[in-house]
């Protein structure tokens, strides 16, 4: 009896496991069906949304199911302005020059001895902040539109923002340290040698250029962790931080409370003190008893105070209207452009002909380079004759 009902059961186990073995076969295969319905749903789906799309949303998006790391951008730039090459040409002879004017501001403050200075110091890095803030823009931008290059890669979209709003930044602080050297002078003229030295002015510029790296390093850095599931195309004229981050179909909160940090960084706090450092020279000045002083003093501000107008006015503008109107995007990419540009060509111009340091040491450096010349074309002379 033992031995029939151990047999009976072992009938049973086998029977009951062929049984399962029968219903997951069955199940697996249906889910197979079910997967493979979804599968064609979903790319009819997808094609339709591809058929609705322009040729370049089609060409620059790569889709994945999870997650999209682009291969490629789109840069839209201008939308239906005819003959905007021009634009682009005129863009092309700022950037030279700028080049030109900010490496001969460079070499007279090189040549020039007296230029030796902390002051200059701040004036050699804001014209070095110009030429590599140019570099980083237009010559990629260039490339872009002269020579419909739109696509870019998308590590290169993140190194050309890097670069453009870490310039952009270091411009920004530099004139915030420009404003603490007239603070320094006008407030305390008298130990003005003692606190604004050589060593001082480079920890602060050295502490400007880590902190800002920092701070946009890990703006851009963001990035990584956006998917691109949608339009590719970057309604701007270079991978700007928003117009980027907007194409995003993912959770983008932290990058915009990133862009709130670094509008905060970049122009509200520097305006606040640049607005504070004017605000104690001028009752600095109104202190002063005799009116030719007080206009001696203040014209060794008005340099730095073109240089905060023509950098600060046009952004502030831009983020006024954008706030109070919706702004067309070619009128923001026009504002954006120039606000890049402009500065950079006007700033060694403005600290050449309003500063008499630079104007004397100019005048000085040519003329000494036209005694030269003119000395050795006499030793060549008297060679001849001898």
């Amino acid at each position: 009896m033992t031995l029939t009902v151990q047999l009976t059961l072992v009938h049973c186990i086998l029977g009951l496991s062929s049984e399962v073995s029968l219903v997951t076969a069955t199940f697996t295969k249906q889910l197979k069906r079910v997967i493979l319905y979804y599968y064609i749903f979903f790319f009819l789906h997808l094609g339709k949304q591809i058929s609705t799309m322009s040729p370049e949303e089609k060409a620059a998006t790569i889709f994945n199911a999870t997650f999209v790391r682009p291969a490629k951008f789109y840069i839209s730039g201008f939308i239906n302005i005819p003959h905007v090459k021009y634009y682009y040409v005129f863009l092309c002879f700022v950037y030279v020059m700028t080049v030109l004017g900010n490496v001969l501001l460079l070499s007279v403050i090189y040549l020039v001895e007296t230029l030796h200075t902390p002051k200059y110091m701040i004036v050699s890095n804001l014209a070095v902040t110009d030429l590599c803030g140019s570099t980083a823009l237009i010559p990629k931008l260039l490339d872009t539109f002269l020579f419909d290059n739109r696509y870019i890669v998308y590590e290169a979209c993140l190194s050309y923002m890097f670069f453009v709003l870490f310039f952009t930044g270091i411009q920004s602080w530099t004139l915030v340290t420009m404003a603490y050297d007239r603070f320094i002078a006008i407030c305390f003229p008298l130990r003005y040698h003692i606190i604004v030295t050589k060593p001082a002015i480079t920890a602060m510029l050295l502490f400007v250029w880590v902190s800002l790296l920092t701070l946009v390093a890990f703006t851009v850095g963001l990035f990584d962790r956006l998917s691109f599931c949608r339009s590719l195309v970057i309604r701007s004229f270079f991978c700007d931080h928003g117009p980027v981050y907007y194409l995003a179909c993912n959770d983008t909160s932290l990058n915009n409370i990133m862009a709130y940090v670094a509008f905060i960084i970049f122009l509200c706090i520097p305006l606040i003190l640049i607005g504070i450092t004017y605000v104690c020279i001028s009752i600095a000045l109104s202190r002063i008893a005799s009116g030719e002083e007080r206009l001696k003093a203040l014209k060794t501000c008005t340099s730095h105070l073109i240089i905060v107008a023509i950098f600060f006015l046009p952004i502030v503008g831009i983020n006024i209207a954008a706030v109070a109107s919706d702004i067309h995007p070619n009128a923001r990419i026009i504002n954006s452009s120039l606000t890049h540009t402009i500065p950079a060509l006007l700033n060694p111009i403005v600290y050449s002909l309003k500063t008499e340091e630079v104007l004397n040491s100019v005048k000085k450096v040519f003329k000494r380079r036209l005694s030269n010349t003119t000395s050795s074309r006499k030793v060549n002379s008297l060679s001849v004759l001898y």
